[in-house]
């Protein structure tokens, strides 16, 4: 996707903005354009999607998103102003800025080992406290979370976009796991979502998969190795320290990890 340009932004945003000093783009999102935005009031992370299905999950997130700022003290950038242009098939969401930067870039930049380890606990602790919060009855859907993921699953396959294959897809339906309590999840727990400012966590961003759901996919997703992030057990040892415990095996990480996540 190409930059969003001022010219571009709804006038419904340049209204409440008053003005933009100016504005820069960070690392791009696969279903969106983001930029963030700098006037004399402070600084507002602006996204951007085109199409209906990138349409869709923005607004999604958005209802998620109030939810949560309404009914929870969890750190989540409030949503300033929400804005759809149907007839341009695009959506818009001014939300507040968080300062800080990825937990990937603080584990790549830190190299302390101490200070890493301290990071790593406040990224496992941070996912205790989530799914320790009452779920908003708005995000209970009506059929068990997993079933919900298995169906959205065969129906991204059949689209084509995504890596699973059939093969696969039969695997995750017929060997799903037994049912575990749910709780709220953030439904794309990675090192990419969470913030940290000098260690501190400051932020959790992209909720568009929070939802009454499985904590253990949440778990899965977080461990995931990255360069120079839980390539080796001592990583994954301090998160399951900040998070209260290991609640997955190496054959639940593979289900979510390496069968559902597949088709998202």
């Amino acid at each position: 996707m190409l930059p969003i340009q001022t010219e571009e932004i709804p006038s419904e945003i340049k209204e409440y903005l008053f003005n933009i000093d100016s504005i820069k783009f960070p690392r791009q999102g696969y279903g969106s354009d983001v930029g963030l935005i700098e006037n004399n009031q402070g600084f507002y992370a602006l996204k951007r999607t085109k199409g209906q299905v990138n349409c869709s999950l923005l607004n999604r997130e958005v209802k998620v998103i109030n939810c949560l700022t309404n009914e929870t003290n969890l750190p989540i950038p409030k949503v300033k102003i929400f804005v759809e242009k149907k007839f341009k098939n695009e959506s818009w969401a001014l939300v507040e800025f968080i300062e800080g930067e990825t937990v990937r870039t603080a584990l790549y930049n830190e190299k302390n080992n101490e200070k890493r380890q301290e990071i790593i606990f406040n990224f496992g602790n941070l996912l205790r406290q989530i799914h320790s919060t009452p779920c908003p009855n708005e995000l209970i859907g009506e059929r068990p979370w997993l079933d919900q993921m298995l169906c959205n699953a065969e129906l991204n396959f059949k689209k084509n976009n995504e890596d699973g294959t059939k093969k696969l897809l039969e695997k995750i339906k017929s060997i799903k796991p037994n049912e575990f309590k749910q709780t709220l999840i953030h439904g794309d727990y990675t090192i990419d979502n969470i913030l940290v400012n000098k260690g501190v966590i400051t932020g959790v961003i992209d909720w568009g998969g929070g939802a009454y759901g499985d904590p253990r996919y949440d778990v899965s997703l977080a461990i995931r190795p990255k360069l120079n992030a839980f390539e080796n057990e001592t990583d994954k040892q301090t998160f399951f320290e900040g998070y209260g415990g290991k609640i997955i095996d190496d054959i639940l990480y593979d289900y979510f990890v390496k069968g559902l996540y597949e088709f998202f």
